[in-house]
């Protein structure tokens, strides 16, 4: 885990004003990531591997599964 300060002031000082403008902001933007993250839907992985036993003994040369 970093100890870095997520946010360093450079030059100058901050008012309570632009502080609290500041925080806001942070608080604001730390919201809407955590909504977008609770509104996106769990996307479960498709397996690209199949099961020998599981298919098909024979397919017929014409078959649309041969032009896969």
């Amino acid at each position: 885990m970093s100890t870095e300060p997520l946010v360093r002031i450079v030059r100058g000082q901050l008012s309570d004003e632009e502080l609290a403008a500041l925080t806001a902001v942070l608080i604001a933007r730390a919201a809407a990531v955590q909504a977008a993250a609770a509104a996106a839907p769990a996307i479960e992985p498709i397996a690209t591997w199949s099961r020998i036993e599981r298919r098909p003994a024979y397919f017929s040369p014409v078959s649309w599964q041969q032009a896969a």
